[in-house]
Protein backbone atom coordinates (compact mmCIF):
# COMPACT_ATOMS: atom_id res chain seq x y z
CA UNK A 1 0.00 0.00 0.00
CA UNK A 2 1.16 3.59 -0.89
CA UNK A 3 0.60 6.94 0.64
CA UNK A 4 -0.42 9.50 -2.05
CA UNK A 5 0.39 13.28 -1.20
CA UNK A 6 -1.41 16.29 -2.00
CA UNK A 7 0.15 19.91 -1.85
CA UNK A 8 0.14 23.52 -3.69
CA UNK A 9 2.61 24.04 -6.86
CA UNK A 10 2.06 27.38 -6.74
CA UNK A 11 2.33 30.49 -3.47
CA UNK A 12 -0.39 28.80 -1.58
CA UNK A 13 -4.18 29.56 -2.09
CA UNK A 14 -4.49 27.07 -4.91
CA UNK A 15 -7.69 25.11 -3.74
CA UNK A 16 -5.76 22.28 -1.71
CA UNK A 17 -8.67 22.18 0.77
CA UNK A 18 -11.31 21.62 -1.80
CA UNK A 19 -9.49 19.23 -3.87
CA UNK A 20 -8.81 17.16 -0.15
CA UNK A 21 -12.77 17.16 0.34
CA UNK A 22 -13.58 15.96 -2.59
CA UNK A 23 -10.95 13.28 -2.59
CA UNK A 24 -11.25 11.90 1.07
CA UNK A 25 -14.39 9.61 -0.10
CA UNK A 26 -11.24 7.49 -1.96
CA UNK A 27 -8.97 7.32 1.19
CA UNK A 28 -9.14 6.21 4.77
CA UNK A 29 -6.67 8.72 6.41
CA UNK A 30 -6.16 11.96 6.14
CA UNK A 31 -2.89 13.27 7.41
CA UNK A 32 -1.51 16.89 7.80
CA UNK A 33 1.88 16.86 7.83
CA UNK A 34 3.56 20.97 8.07
CA UNK A 35 2.70 23.94 9.17
CA UNK A 36 0.19 25.64 11.49
CA UNK A 37 -2.70 28.44 11.52
CA UNK A 38 -0.62 30.67 8.95
CA UNK A 39 -2.74 28.36 6.29
CA UNK A 40 -6.26 28.45 5.53
CA UNK A 41 -7.92 25.76 3.58
CA UNK A 42 -11.17 26.81 2.10
CA UNK A 43 -13.84 24.32 1.78
CA UNK A 44 -17.28 24.97 -0.18
CA UNK A 45 -20.39 22.22 -0.10
CA UNK A 46 -24.42 22.92 0.27
CA UNK A 47 -23.80 26.96 -0.16
CA UNK A 48 -21.77 27.25 2.72
CA UNK A 49 -18.34 28.04 3.08
CA UNK A 50 -15.87 26.76 5.31
CA UNK A 51 -12.12 27.68 6.59
CA UNK A 52 -9.93 25.47 8.22
CA UNK A 53 -6.24 26.73 9.50
CA UNK A 54 -5.09 23.30 11.18
CA UNK A 55 -7.37 20.22 10.75
CA UNK A 56 -6.82 18.26 7.89
CA UNK A 57 -9.47 19.08 5.16
CA UNK A 58 -11.40 15.36 5.63
CA UNK A 59 -12.92 16.13 8.67
CA UNK A 60 -16.23 16.84 7.26
CA UNK A 61 -16.25 13.03 6.30
CA UNK A 62 -17.33 11.36 9.69
CA UNK A 63 -15.79 8.34 8.60
CA UNK A 64 -12.64 8.88 7.82
CA UNK A 65 -9.67 9.49 10.40
CA UNK A 66 -8.09 12.53 10.67
CA UNK A 67 -4.55 12.97 11.92
CA UNK A 68 -2.35 16.04 12.65
CA UNK A 69 1.00 15.04 12.13
CA UNK A 70 4.43 16.20 13.56
CA UNK A 71 5.47 18.44 11.16
CA UNK A 72 2.03 20.69 12.40
CA UNK A 73 2.27 23.71 15.04
CA UNK A 74 -0.70 24.05 17.00
CA UNK A 75 -1.85 27.48 18.40
CA UNK A 76 -4.69 26.18 21.12
CA UNK A 77 -6.87 29.12 20.97
CA UNK A 78 -7.27 28.57 17.14
CA UNK A 79 -7.77 24.76 17.34
CA UNK A 80 -10.10 25.25 20.00
CA UNK A 81 -12.16 27.63 17.71
CA UNK A 82 -12.20 25.60 15.07
CA UNK A 83 -13.12 22.95 17.00
CA UNK A 84 -16.23 24.85 18.33
CA UNK A 85 -17.68 25.54 14.95
CA UNK A 86 -17.14 22.03 13.91
CA UNK A 87 -19.25 21.11 16.58
CA UNK A 88 -21.65 23.67 15.51
CA UNK A 89 -21.99 21.52 12.83
CA UNK A 90 -22.84 18.84 14.13
CA UNK A 91 -19.51 17.23 14.13
CA UNK A 92 -18.29 15.55 16.66
CA UNK A 93 -13.93 15.99 16.11
CA UNK A 94 -12.88 13.72 18.92
CA UNK A 95 -14.18 11.13 16.99
CA UNK A 96 -12.11 11.07 13.70
CA UNK A 97 -9.27 13.45 14.62
CA UNK A 98 -5.71 12.29 16.56
CA UNK A 99 -2.86 14.63 17.05
CA UNK A 100 0.85 13.60 17.22
CA UNK A 101 2.25 13.75 20.54
CA UNK A 102 5.43 15.42 18.60
CA UNK A 103 3.73 18.22 17.50
CA UNK A 104 4.61 21.40 18.89
CA UNK A 105 2.67 24.37 20.74
CA UNK A 106 2.58 27.98 19.57
CA UNK A 107 2.99 29.75 22.12
CA UNK A 108 0.98 33.10 23.05
CA UNK A 109 4.95 34.57 23.60
CA UNK A 110 5.26 33.33 19.53
CA UNK A 111 2.76 35.74 18.48
CA UNK A 112 4.61 38.82 20.17
CA UNK A 113 8.08 37.54 18.85
CA UNK A 114 6.42 37.42 15.32
CA UNK A 115 5.06 41.18 15.27
CA UNK A 116 8.41 42.06 16.85
CA UNK A 117 10.75 40.50 14.23
CA UNK A 118 8.58 41.95 11.41
CA UNK A 119 8.38 45.44 12.73
CA UNK A 120 12.39 45.38 13.15
CA UNK A 121 12.39 44.45 9.59
CA UNK A 122 10.51 47.52 8.19
CA UNK A 123 10.26 48.22 4.69
CA UNK A 124 12.38 44.28 4.66
CA UNK A 125 9.55 42.80 5.81
CA UNK A 126 8.64 39.26 4.73
CA UNK A 127 4.72 39.56 5.24
CA UNK A 128 4.51 37.65 8.10
CA UNK A 129 0.78 36.30 9.01
CA UNK A 130 1.83 37.02 12.66
CA UNK A 131 0.89 33.94 14.02
CA UNK A 132 3.60 33.32 15.27
CA UNK A 133 4.79 30.28 13.03
CA UNK A 134 8.23 31.02 12.51
CA UNK A 135 9.75 31.81 15.83
CA UNK A 136 7.68 28.28 16.71
CA UNK A 137 9.77 26.52 14.31
CA UNK A 138 12.84 28.61 15.47
CA UNK A 139 12.33 27.25 19.37
CA UNK A 140 11.92 23.41 17.10
CA UNK A 141 15.15 23.89 15.37
CA UNK A 142 16.84 25.51 18.65
CA UNK A 143 15.31 22.35 20.65
CA UNK A 144 13.37 24.66 23.20
CA UNK A 145 10.15 24.13 22.53
CA UNK A 146 7.16 22.37 23.71
CA UNK A 147 4.94 19.60 22.03
CA UNK A 148 1.66 18.35 22.79
CA UNK A 149 3.58 15.47 24.74
CA UNK A 150 4.60 18.08 27.03
CA UNK A 151 1.02 18.69 27.96
CA UNK A 152 1.00 15.05 29.59
CA UNK A 153 3.95 16.26 31.49
CA UNK A 154 3.74 16.82 35.48
CA UNK A 155 6.42 19.48 35.02
CA UNK A 156 4.54 21.21 31.97
CA UNK A 157 3.84 24.64 33.88
CA UNK A 158 7.60 24.63 34.77
CA UNK A 159 8.59 24.15 31.31
CA UNK A 160 5.95 26.89 29.78
CA UNK A 161 7.05 29.54 31.95
CA UNK A 162 10.60 29.05 31.20
CA UNK A 163 10.60 29.52 27.96
CA UNK A 164 7.81 32.46 28.42
CA UNK A 165 10.85 34.09 30.50
CA UNK A 166 12.80 33.64 27.49
CA UNK A 167 10.70 35.12 25.06
CA UNK A 168 10.22 37.96 27.17
CA UNK A 169 13.37 38.58 27.56
CA UNK A 170 14.13 38.81 23.64
CA UNK A 171 11.09 41.31 23.64
CA UNK A 172 12.68 43.33 26.33
CA UNK A 173 15.51 43.88 23.68
CA UNK A 174 12.96 44.65 21.16
CA UNK A 175 11.46 46.88 23.07
CA UNK A 176 8.16 45.71 22.26
CA UNK A 177 5.65 46.25 25.39
CA UNK A 178 3.94 43.30 25.56
CA UNK A 179 2.47 44.06 29.46
CA UNK A 180 -1.20 44.92 28.73
CA UNK A 181 -1.37 42.41 25.95
CA UNK A 182 0.35 38.78 27.08
CA UNK A 183 -1.91 38.69 30.21
CA UNK A 184 -4.63 37.91 28.19
CA UNK A 185 -3.22 35.88 25.59
CA UNK A 186 -1.81 33.75 28.47
CA UNK A 187 -5.35 33.37 29.85
CA UNK A 188 -7.07 32.27 26.47
CA UNK A 189 -4.28 29.86 25.67
CA UNK A 190 -4.38 28.15 28.92
CA UNK A 191 -8.10 27.88 29.12
CA UNK A 192 -7.93 26.39 25.03
CA UNK A 193 -5.90 23.75 26.53
CA UNK A 194 -8.79 21.85 27.71
CA UNK A 195 -10.01 21.97 24.15
CA UNK A 196 -6.92 20.56 23.30
CA UNK A 197 -6.71 17.60 25.64
CA UNK A 198 -10.03 16.00 24.81
CA UNK A 199 -8.22 14.36 21.54
CA UNK A 200 -5.68 11.10 21.33
CA UNK A 201 -2.34 11.81 21.50
CA UNK A 202 -0.60 9.63 19.52
CA UNK A 203 3.06 8.34 18.30
CA UNK A 204 1.91 9.28 14.69
CA UNK A 205 4.67 7.30 13.13
CA UNK A 206 3.64 4.31 14.48
CA UNK A 207 -0.21 4.22 13.69
CA UNK A 208 0.45 5.43 9.98
CA UNK A 209 2.81 2.38 9.67
CA UNK A 210 0.06 0.56 10.83
CA UNK A 211 -2.75 1.73 8.57
CA UNK A 212 -0.43 1.18 5.68
CA UNK A 213 0.17 -2.71 6.96
CA UNK A 214 -3.94 -2.74 7.32
CA UNK A 215 -4.12 -1.54 3.57
CA UNK A 216 -5.71 1.38 4.49
CA UNK A 217 -5.23 4.48 2.12
CA UNK A 218 -4.23 7.84 3.17
CA UNK A 219 -3.80 11.44 1.95
CA UNK A 220 -1.26 13.28 2.89
CA UNK A 221 -2.15 17.08 2.88
CA UNK A 222 0.49 20.00 2.78
CA UNK A 223 -0.20 23.61 3.70
CA UNK A 224 1.25 26.77 1.75
CA UNK A 225 2.66 26.38 -1.38
CA UNK A 226 5.76 24.85 -3.01
CA UNK A 227 7.29 28.36 -3.62
CA UNK A 228 7.17 29.09 -0.29
CA UNK A 229 9.43 26.10 0.70
CA UNK A 230 12.44 27.22 3.00
CA UNK A 231 14.65 25.26 1.17
CA UNK A 232 13.66 26.12 -2.11
CA UNK A 233 11.26 29.00 -2.76
CA UNK A 234 12.28 32.53 -3.31
CA UNK A 235 14.35 32.76 0.19
CA UNK A 236 13.87 34.58 2.38
CA UNK A 237 10.52 35.24 1.28
CA UNK A 238 9.14 32.11 2.44
CA UNK A 239 7.29 29.98 5.06
CA UNK A 240 9.32 28.43 8.00
CA UNK A 241 8.59 24.43 6.87
CA UNK A 242 9.05 22.18 4.08
CA UNK A 243 6.17 22.62 2.27
CA UNK A 244 7.71 20.15 -0.75
CA UNK A 245 6.59 16.19 -1.13
CA UNK A 246 9.89 15.43 0.96
CA UNK A 247 8.19 17.55 3.82
CA UNK A 248 5.42 14.27 4.24
CA UNK A 249 7.99 12.00 5.13
CA UNK A 250 9.59 14.17 7.61
CA UNK A 251 6.54 15.51 8.98
CA UNK A 252 4.75 12.71 9.31
CA UNK A 253 7.81 10.19 10.17
CA UNK A 254 7.18 8.08 6.48
CA UNK A 255 10.00 6.27 5.26
CA UNK A 256 10.17 7.44 1.44
CA UNK A 257 9.67 4.11 -0.79
CA UNK A 258 5.95 4.19 0.53
CA UNK A 259 4.76 7.14 -1.88
CA UNK A 260 2.20 7.09 -4.07
CA UNK A 261 1.09 9.43 -6.45
CA UNK A 262 1.88 13.16 -5.95
CA UNK A 263 -1.29 15.84 -6.68
CA UNK A 264 0.01 18.88 -7.33
CA UNK A 265 -2.46 21.71 -7.14
CA UNK A 266 -2.59 24.70 -9.76
CA UNK A 267 -5.28 27.42 -9.90
CA UNK A 268 -5.25 28.53 -13.56
CA UNK A 269 -3.47 31.99 -13.02
CA UNK A 270 -1.20 33.35 -10.00
CA UNK A 271 -1.88 34.55 -6.51
CA UNK A 272 0.41 35.61 -3.94
CA UNK A 273 0.07 37.25 -0.19
CA UNK A 274 2.80 39.29 1.18
CA UNK A 275 6.10 40.19 0.44
CA UNK A 276 8.50 38.51 -2.38
CA UNK A 277 9.29 37.97 -6.20
CA UNK A 278 6.17 37.36 -8.76
CA UNK A 279 7.40 37.93 -12.14
CA UNK A 280 3.73 37.45 -13.37
CA UNK A 281 2.38 39.88 -11.29
CA UNK A 282 -0.15 42.14 -12.91
CA UNK A 283 -0.75 45.60 -11.86
CA UNK A 284 -3.35 46.67 -14.16
CA UNK A 285 -7.43 46.27 -14.56
CA UNK A 286 -6.56 42.68 -15.13
CA UNK A 287 -5.13 41.91 -12.17
CA UNK A 288 -7.96 43.86 -10.55
CA UNK A 289 -10.68 41.46 -12.58
CA UNK A 290 -9.16 38.49 -11.61
CA UNK A 291 -9.28 39.92 -7.68
CA UNK A 292 -12.77 40.85 -7.89
CA UNK A 293 -13.79 37.42 -9.76
CA UNK A 294 -11.95 35.09 -7.91
CA UNK A 295 -12.42 36.81 -4.84
CA UNK A 296 -8.95 36.77 -4.02
CA UNK A 297 -8.91 37.58 -0.52
CA UNK A 298 -6.79 35.64 2.12
CA UNK A 299 -8.28 32.85 4.11
CA UNK A 300 -6.12 33.18 6.65
CA UNK A 301 -5.30 37.16 7.31
CA UNK A 302 -8.62 38.69 5.05
CA UNK A 303 -5.45 40.52 2.49
CA UNK A 304 -6.27 41.08 -1.04
CA UNK A 305 -3.79 38.71 -2.77
CA UNK A 306 -1.55 39.69 -5.48
CA UNK A 307 -2.78 38.57 -8.90
CA UNK A 308 -0.99 37.50 -12.08
CA UNK A 309 -0.98 35.56 -15.29
CA UNK A 310 -0.16 31.76 -14.90
CA UNK A 311 3.59 31.10 -14.90
CA UNK A 312 4.86 27.70 -16.51
CA UNK A 313 8.63 28.35 -15.29
CA UNK A 314 7.63 28.03 -11.51
CA UNK A 315 4.92 25.62 -12.23
CA UNK A 316 7.96 23.37 -14.18
CA UNK A 317 10.45 24.07 -11.31
CA UNK A 318 7.32 23.05 -8.64
CA UNK A 319 6.76 19.83 -10.95
CA UNK A 320 10.48 18.66 -10.94
CA UNK A 321 11.36 19.31 -7.48
CA UNK A 322 7.89 17.11 -6.35
CA UNK A 323 7.74 14.43 -8.33
CA UNK A 324 4.07 15.41 -9.42
CA UNK A 325 2.19 12.47 -11.19
CA UNK A 326 -1.14 14.32 -11.68
CA UNK A 327 -2.01 18.11 -11.73
CA UNK A 328 -5.44 19.60 -10.57
CA UNK A 329 -6.44 22.54 -11.95
CA UNK A 330 -8.76 25.11 -10.09
CA UNK A 331 -10.39 27.93 -10.28
CA UNK A 332 -10.37 28.11 -14.02
CA UNK A 333 -13.74 29.55 -14.11
CA UNK A 334 -12.77 32.67 -12.79
CA UNK A 335 -11.50 33.25 -16.21
CA UNK A 336 -14.50 33.06 -18.40
CA UNK A 337 -14.84 36.21 -19.40
CA UNK A 338 -11.61 37.06 -20.86
CA UNK A 339 -10.43 37.36 -24.17
CA UNK A 340 -7.78 36.50 -24.54
CA UNK A 341 -5.14 34.69 -21.90
CA UNK A 342 -1.36 35.03 -21.10
CA UNK A 343 1.06 32.08 -19.89
CA UNK A 344 4.22 32.75 -18.77
CA UNK A 345 6.83 30.14 -20.92
CA UNK A 346 10.07 31.72 -20.00
CA UNK A 347 12.09 34.17 -18.58
CA UNK A 348 14.21 37.18 -19.58
CA UNK A 349 16.78 37.19 -16.65
CA UNK A 350 19.18 40.46 -16.92
CA UNK A 351 18.34 39.81 -20.51
CA UNK A 352 19.18 36.74 -21.10
CA UNK A 353 15.93 33.68 -21.87
CA UNK A 354 15.87 30.43 -19.78
CA UNK A 355 13.58 28.37 -18.20
CA UNK A 356 15.20 27.89 -14.93
CA UNK A 357 13.85 29.90 -11.81
CA UNK A 358 16.66 31.91 -10.35
CA UNK A 359 18.16 31.63 -6.81
CA UNK A 360 18.47 35.07 -5.69
CA UNK A 361 14.96 36.77 -5.35
CA UNK A 362 16.19 39.95 -6.24
CA UNK A 363 16.52 38.53 -9.85
CA UNK A 364 15.40 41.47 -12.37
CA UNK A 365 13.00 38.90 -14.36
CA UNK A 366 11.12 40.04 -17.27
CA UNK A 367 8.18 37.18 -18.14
CA UNK A 368 7.65 35.86 -21.96
CA UNK A 369 4.26 34.79 -22.87
CA UNK A 370 2.24 32.91 -24.96
CA UNK A 371 -1.21 34.25 -25.31
CA UNK A 372 -4.05 31.84 -25.64
CA UNK A 373 -7.28 32.63 -27.25
CA UNK A 374 -10.24 33.10 -23.63
CA UNK A 375 -13.00 30.24 -23.89
CA UNK A 376 -15.39 33.46 -23.40
CA UNK A 377 -18.20 30.23 -21.66
CA UNK A 378 -19.54 29.54 -18.64
CA UNK A 379 -17.88 26.63 -17.18
CA UNK A 380 -19.00 26.41 -13.92
CA UNK A 381 -22.19 23.91 -14.84
CA UNK A 382 -20.30 21.47 -17.12
CA UNK A 383 -20.11 18.08 -14.74
CA UNK A 384 -18.22 16.69 -17.38
CA UNK A 385 -14.79 16.98 -19.93
CA UNK A 386 -16.59 16.26 -22.87
CA UNK A 387 -18.88 19.74 -21.97
CA UNK A 388 -16.48 21.76 -21.41
CA UNK A 389 -15.50 24.13 -24.25
CA UNK A 390 -12.75 22.82 -26.90
CA UNK A 391 -10.96 26.46 -26.27
CA UNK A 392 -10.99 25.34 -22.66
CA UNK A 393 -9.79 21.58 -23.46
CA UNK A 394 -7.29 23.54 -25.82
CA UNK A 395 -5.91 25.45 -22.98
CA UNK A 396 -5.31 22.38 -20.89
CA UNK A 397 -3.79 20.36 -23.47
CA UNK A 398 -1.40 23.28 -23.56
CA UNK A 399 -0.41 22.76 -20.28
CA UNK A 400 0.14 19.36 -20.42
CA UNK A 401 2.25 19.43 -23.46
CA UNK A 402 4.44 22.38 -21.91
CA UNK A 403 4.67 20.55 -18.36
CA UNK A 404 4.54 17.10 -19.45
CA UNK A 405 2.27 16.27 -16.84
CA UNK A 406 -1.61 15.53 -17.22
CA UNK A 407 -4.41 17.80 -15.60
CA UNK A 408 -6.57 14.97 -13.83
CA UNK A 409 -9.20 17.05 -11.88
CA UNK A 410 -10.36 20.24 -13.22
CA UNK A 411 -12.37 22.37 -10.78
CA UNK A 412 -14.82 24.95 -12.45
CA UNK A 413 -16.33 26.26 -9.31
CA UNK A 414 -15.81 26.55 -5.18
CA UNK A 415 -18.63 23.63 -4.24
CA UNK A 416 -17.53 20.42 -4.43
CA UNK A 417 -19.53 19.54 -6.81
CA UNK A 418 -18.12 21.38 -9.61
CA UNK A 419 -15.57 18.94 -9.88
CA UNK A 420 -14.32 17.29 -13.14
CA UNK A 421 -12.49 13.68 -13.02
CA UNK A 422 -11.23 12.73 -16.16
CA UNK A 423 -9.76 9.53 -14.94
Amino acid sequence: MKIDILLGLQWGDEGKGKVVDVLTSKYDVIARFQGGPNAGHSLEFNGIRHVLHIIPSGIFHKEKMNIIGNGVVIDPIIFEEEIDALIAMGLNPTENLQISKKAHLIMPTHKLLDAAYEAKKGKSKIGSTLKGIGPTYTDKTARTGLRICDLESPNFEEKYQNLINQHKEILDQYHFDYSEVLPELDKKWKAALSTVRKFKFIDSEYEIYDYLQEEKTILAEGAQGTLLDLEFGAYPFVTSSNTIAAGAFTGLGLDPHYAGKVIGIVKAYCTRVGSGPFPTELFDQTGEQLRAQGNEFGATTGRPRRCGWLDLVALKYALMINGVTDIALTKADVMDNFDSINICTAYKVNGELTSRMPTASDAVIEPVYTTLPGWKEDISKCKTYDELPQVFKDYIAFIEKETNTKVSIVSVGPDRDATIFRD
